[in-house]
């Protein structure tokens, strides 16, 4: 007897689906069956949470309901029987009520894009629901799964601290001494300080207004779901397209179906074998789901430990250990800490929250977390199969059942270690557990085990090193000994898969270091001190000039306009569209080879598959198959020779997403090789593979300069690329209207006019049958400017081909494949300085990997160009740019442009300069910076030069001098963790083309606004309706901007360099002005009348109440050839000081402190600005500090999604932060005295890099190295621990290059 039906509860509706396809996610069920698309899909593979719905079920184990945060994307819809399932549309909405978490969310602007809003929402909320009074470390753990690529986190945390015991507001409104807001609130390490508010509404947000969290309000558990699950259970049965799905009652059921079929997968969690169908392309016909049956889900205490079911989750062995932690003796549950420890850097809440111990060890991961500890531990597993029960020995048709978890002995110390790019939610370079025990009352071992992940195909056991320690004191020359041991036995091949190879076997010495101190440390003392730092936020505000006027919403922080319908799922994005009745799917089909002719193309296979309507490629195309956003020498479709993996080959068409990448799967394509491939900038120098033009910038006489100088330097930097990451992967929705070749396009693009153009060119129509509408985009940082037509034109023609509507979202990982990132650069330089650090002469030659075309490399290497100097004057300098042309895909823009790629540069040969001279960095950059008044190589003259004043106040807002000398002193007394500080300078110049607006005012006085810039989370809607706002002077609720589109306003910019507020925002103010004396005759008949009253009277007197307005940046223009023009309206400017801590032993760094001063002119909106400068920094700490993209030698992208590809956490965020915006520096060039604010920060995350490069050079002082060193970007663990040179790495020398082939290459 079996059930054939999932019966659960979304949203309070019953929902009863009959024979559910064991394939799809809740995600896609969500979405597609019920229309319900407030969860997003981030990633597919659980490691972004923009999918984070809640599960609520009756657990018959513990007795009581039990709510959870699960990633939909991955959660199987046949698994979630007589369960209840809360989406971000079910707790609230703007049209009916909000609910306090998506309420406070957006109004502590900690929503731009709003992509990830959803998903932090129902974290959130989940954590609510079984806990309505967090602490912040509660919190910050709720977050763990969690990424978000715009605001920085820190209003998020802020504004949710407001949950919190003591973080929410007293009600006291600052009348009474005890308020609050008098006193800030200080709790568990974390405390908030604000400055410069004197009143209320100086503040960005105002506390007194949230609504209350009321636990007894939120939606009960469904009765009849409780009826249901305490009924005896029958077995479950769902055969799909694919596969069957069988969820048993009893372990005997298991047993029997396991029997059956022996090839048959268990799937608890799916956080494995669901990772697996989608990106391994493997299938598994018979799937178990055993997460119900009672004999796995049992916790017993047994005299010697716990004894664990195989079905248990991560979250409840955590809740099991903590309580045991609590009652038992210290030294009896050590094995229990250390399994705590790697659980809490175990991926995201979300995943542990359904991923199944016995999962984890049966998934033999060589990088896993828990068996190492299990295996140093020697805890027992119990194997079952019909009819046997095994003790350890895993074999083919068997279960894990059980899992016992051992209690220590008083002699007895262990630790567990993982080491890994990112502290939360990643994967582990190399991860540990050891366990040694002594014989009674001494230092002699008696037994040791030490187990590593990540130095093997599987978990490993050093045993030739452990028989080698036995019966030894443990002291220096135990040490000595196990070193050289485990360096023989942990060896590496140079080429082993995952790479780092000299960093892991430092490691395996570093942390068996650790490891040997700690337990010193406790054989003499007996106890242990745990140092943690819990992240403190801070946020120092501009204070709104006195005279303001209350009225005036410029300079206000008024909220995102979309936050709202953000935090509810509201918001509409591209994908959320609804489908249309005859609607297709496309799924692309890309190339696997680098640089190959394309031999055949076999697609009738694919064609086999169900729900396929056809195949489309470069014989399909209408117009012309050339395309590029500058040059066209791109092409829609490759046609006989693809020249990157990824290359876009065909495409499939079908009826649903899953069947058209099935189809795409299975096309069989053949090439022939070509020589050479062409991947890193080192290749392309060698082969003299080069785009033209090559740029220079010369100023002064460089050859009398050197001469001048007391001393010359060399040195050369790498700088890696960076994918955009933004949460919203392309999106193209193409409607072909079937008359005259018209298509309308629904795109997250930045460059609508962009892609109109190239769809039209495509199809071989004029630009006018082309409609392109931009609503909102997930994020985009230049990632859409124009790698966004590489799928719209590709969608377009199959839509045209077809005659049918046609969509295509990217899955996260075909999207970092094909579109390309941030510039790779290489940098050499040689410098020329007096002894006081003085620089005279300066040569730079510049390399960035462009890629397999040309796109906007020229103007991001001529950007580059220009801020080769960053702020400082050099009397004598020459730079000279090349474009390499690689077989990757091609690179294109990312927020600043090669602009911090110039920069990066220029920080180095300053820090190297400072080494040399033995001098502080800080005075040699002060020395050499621009004043007033000088002029650049570029020949344009510095006026309204701030850059000092932001130095200045950045040195006192952070105490630099007193926080260096608490440095050095920390560094004199502490060996193996280091601390360093930097400041660091930016200038950054903005320039861009035109923009236009049209402005419908309609009879009843609404406003209609539409301009040229798109929305993508900056709030440039927002700071446009502000802009008109103040023009026409009425309300901002009388105004509306709906979308951006090209047939309201043509041959726009794309919204990029910043310049969309200074652009649009002039053209919507002429636009105001054309309508304001129009409206003026009638104002001055009525004086006493209101806004509506003069419309109405212009409108019944018959004038035109639509006017368009546009405005060009005026005299711009530079020619390379003369070095003369202007190629800046204006420059941004900003100094940040940061301090970090570096742990020598293993690379891993720590934020501590971050300051920011920024010049935004008079911000428009300081809520939207400071988000911009907090979001920009993290991105940059993102790309000088963690995000590593990964090639093969053979340029296939190894990093393809969060897995893999780290962009910054929650738990990234300097511990300490504070950005304050420069005050009285009014910027005459642009739209109400304001500054462009999306680029300029990013580069401020600089501080870091160097913050950690000071910190290496005291490691390396301790093993007496001094002077300049080489560190490249990212400055990732690896890269940390190899520079800190010592006894340990000595044992670990690096293999000599061209003996092997490496796992991956720097490109």
């Amino acid at each position: 007897q079996y059930s054939q039906n999932v019966f659960s509860i979304i949203n309070s509706v019953q929902i009863i689906e009959k024979n559910a396809e064991p394939e799809k996610t809740l995600l896609t069920y969500l979405r597609r069956n019920l229309g319900l698309t407030g969860t997003k899909l981030g990633c597919a593979e659980g490691g972004c949470g923009a999918c984070t719905v809640m599960v609520s079920k009756y657990h018959p184990h513990q007795n009581r309901i039990i709510h959870y945060a699960v990633n939909a994307c991955l959660a199987p819809l046949c698994s979630l029987h007589h369960c209840a399932v809360t989406t971000v549309e079910g707790i609230g909405s703007v049209a009916s009520k909000l609910h306090p978490v998506q309420e406070r969310i957006a109004k502590t602007h900690g929503s731009q894009c709003g992509f990830c809003t959803p998903g932090i929402v129902m974290s959130m909320y989940a954590l609510l629901r079984n806990n309505p009074q967090p602490s912040m470390h509660d919190i910050q753990e709720a977050f763990q799964g969690n990424l978000c690529r715009c605001t920085g986190y820190r209003p998020i945390l802020e504004g949710y601290r407001t949950f919190t015991k003591d973080g929410g507001c007293c009600g006291g409104k600052g009348q009474s001494n005890g308020c609050c807001l008098t006193y800030g609130h200080t709790q568990e390490h974390v405390n908030v300080s604000r400055t410069d508010i004197q009143t209320p509404s100086q503040k960005l947000y105002d506390q007194s207004e949230f609504m209350p969290l009321d636990p007894t309000q939120e939606i009960i558990f469904p009765p009849e779901l409780m009826v249901l699950n305490k009924q005896p259970q029958s077995e479950l049965r769902f055969a799909g397209e694919r596969v069957l799905w069988i969820q048993p009652c009893s372990l005997e059921e298991l047993l029997e179906l396991k029997a059956t079929y022996p090839n048959a997968k268990l799937v608890v969690g799916n956080t494995e074998v669901g990772i697996e169908m989608k990106f391994k392309n493997l299938l598994y016909p018979v799937i178990l789901a055993p997460a119900y049956i009672p004999e796995l889900n049992i916790i017993q205490n047994t005299q010697d430990g716990i004894q664990v079911g195989a079905s248990v989750t991560l979250t409840v062995l955590g809740d099991v250990l903590r309580a045991a932690v609590k009652k038992l003796p210290a030294h009896q549950t050590e094995v229990f800490k250390a399994v705590l420890e790697q659980l809490r850097w175990f991926a995201g809440q979300q995943i542990r929250n359904v991923a199944a111990v016995g999962g984890n060890i049966m998934t033999a991961s060589p990088i896993s977390d828990l068996n190492p500890v299990f295996m140093a531990a020697s805890c027992k597993l119990t194997v079952m199969s019909k009819g046997t029960t095994f003790f350890f020995h895993v074999q083919g048709s068997k279960v894990v059942a059980f899992h016992d978890l051992i209690r220590n002995t008083e002699a007895e110390y262990f630790s567990a270690f993982k080491q890994s790019p990112r502290k939360e939610d990643d994967i582990a370079i190399v991860t540990c557990g050891m366990n040694v025990f002594f014989k009674e009352q001494s230092n002699i071992v008696q037994s040791i085990r030490i187990s590593y992940g990540g130095m093997a195909p599987v978990t490993v056991l050093a045993t030739a090193t452990c028989n080698r320690l036995l019966n030894r004191q443990w002291n220096e020359e135990l040490l000595e000994e196990a070193c050289t041991s485990l360096v023989e036995e942990m060896s590496l091949s140079p080429s082993a898969p995952g790479g780092m190879v000299t960093y892991r076997r430092t490691l395996t010495i570093s942390l068996f270091y650790k490891f040997f101190l700690n337990v010193q440390h406790k054989l003499s003392l007996d106890l242990r001190k745990e140092s943690c730092h819990d992240r403190t936020l801070f946020l120092c505000l501009q204070a709104v000039p006195p005279g303001h006027n209350s009225d005036d919403v410029v300079g206000q922080p008024i909220m995102h306009l979309s936050a709202l319908k953000q935090a509810t799922g509201e918001a509409i994005y591209c994908d959320d569209i609804p489908c249309y009745e005859n609607e297709l799917h496309l799924a692309l089909v890309t190339s696997t080879k680098a640089h190959a002719l394309i031999k055949s193309i076999d697609t009738s296979d694919a064609m086999a598959v169900p729900g396929v309507v056809a195949f489309i490629s470069a014989k399909d195309i209408p117009g012309s198959n050339m395309t590029g956003p500058v040059v066209y020498d791109e092409t829609v479709f490759a046609d006989d020779k693809v020249t990157c993996v990824g290359h876009i080959v065909g495409a499939f068409v079908a009826d649903t997403q899953a069947h058209a990448q099935r189809a795409a799967k299975a096309v069989k394509i053949s090439y022939e090789e070509l020589q050479p491939v062409i991947v890193t900038i080192q290749d392309a120098i060698a082969n003299k593979s080069f785009f033209q033009p090559v740029r220079s910038i010369e100023r002064g006489d460089v050859a009398q300069g050197f001469k001048d100088s007391d001393h010359i330097l060399h040195g050369e930097m790498h700088i890696g690329g960076q994918e955009q990451f933004y949460l919203e992967t392309n999106c193209t929705l193409a409607v072909p209207r079937g008359e005259d070749g018209e298509m309308e396009l629904f795109v997250s693009t930045q460059s609508a006019s962009k892609t109109q153009a190239l769809v039209a060119k495509a199809l071989g129509v004029p630009a006018n049958r082309v409609v392109c509408r931009v609503k909102r985009m997930g994020g985009g940082f230049g990632g859409k400017e124009s790698r966004s037509t590489i799928l719209s034109t590709v969608v377009a023609v199959a839509a045209h081909t077809v005659k049918r509507p046609v969509r295509c979202m990217l899955d996260r990982d075909e999207d970092m494949l094909v579109t390309g990132g941030r510039h790779p650069f290489f940098g050499h330089y040689k410098v020329g300085y007096m002894n006081n650090g003085r620089v005279l002469a300066l040569e730079v030659t510049l390399y960035s990997n462009a890629g397999n075309s040309l796109d906007l490399s020229l103007s991001i290497l001529e950007r580059a160009l220009f801020h080769m100097d960053n702020s400082y004057n050099i009397p004598n300098i020459r730079g000279t740019g090349y474009m390499c042309k690689t077989n990757l895909p091609s690179n294109s823009a990312f927020r600043g442009f090669g602009g911090p790629q110039g920069m990066m540069i220029a920080e180095s040969w300053m820090s190297d300069v400072a080494l040399s001279c033995g001098l502080p960095a800080e005075e040699v950059r002060r020395m050499n910076m621009y004043k007033e008044g000088d002029f650049t190589p570029f020949n344009q003259r510095l006026d309204q030069f701030t850059i000092d004043r932001c130095w200045e106040e950045c040195m006192q807002l952070s105490d630099f001098n007193k926080r260096k000398d608490a440095a050095e002193q920390y560094n004199r007394q502490h060996r193996w963790t280091k601390r360093g500080l930097s400041i660091i300078p930016t200038k950054f110049g903005i320039s861009f083309t035109a923009a236009g607006a049209l402005v419908l005012v309609y009879s009843d006085g609404s406003v209609l606004l539409t301009h040229g810039g798109t929305e993508m989370g900056q709030g440039l809607h927002t700071k446009m309706v502000q802009v008109a706002s103040k023009t026409l002077g009425i309300p901002c609720s009388k105004i509306h901007i709906t979308e951006t589109s090209t047939n309201t306003v043509p041959n726009t910019s794309p919204t990029a360099a910043s310049a969309s507020s200074d652009l649009n925002g002039m053209a919507i103010y002429n636009a105001c002005q054309t309508l304001l004396q129009r409206l003026q005759p009638y104002k001055d008949k009525n004086l006493k009348g209101c806004w509506e009253d003069w419309v109405k009277a212009a409108y019944f007197d018959r004038v035109n109440l639509s006017a368009n307005g546009f405005y060009k940046t005026p005299d711009l223009g530079y020619d390379f050839e003369t070095n003369s023009g202007r190629p800046f309206n204006y420059f941004s400017y900003g100094v940040a000081v940061s301090e970090v801590e570096i742990d020598c032993l293993t690379g891993s760094h720590k934020n501590l402190h971050t300051c920011i001063v920024m010049d935004v002119g008079k911000s428009l909106n300081p809520a939207l600005d400071i988000g911009q400068v907090e979001g920009g920094f993290m991105q940059g700490l993102g790309l000088f500090t963690l995000e590593e993209l990964r090639y093969s030698p053979d340029g296939y992208l190894y990093t393809r999604g969060p897995g893999m590809y780290k962009i910054p956490a929650f738990g990234d965020i300097p511990i300490e932060l504070k950005v304050s915006l420069l005050r009285d520096t009014p910027n005459e060039k642009a739209i109400f005295s304001s500054k462009a604010v999306g680029e300029p920060p990013l580069f401020l995350a600089a501080s870091v890099f160097y913050a950690i490069k000071d910190a290496i050079t005291a490691a390396r002082a301790e093993s007496n190295l001094t002077g300049p060193f080489r560190l490249d970007s990212p400055a990732t663990p690896e890269r940390i621990r190899n520079a800190c040179e010592d006894k340990f790495t000595k044992l670990c020398p690096p293999a000599d290059p061209g003996t092997f082939i490496p796992w991956a290459v720097q490109v």
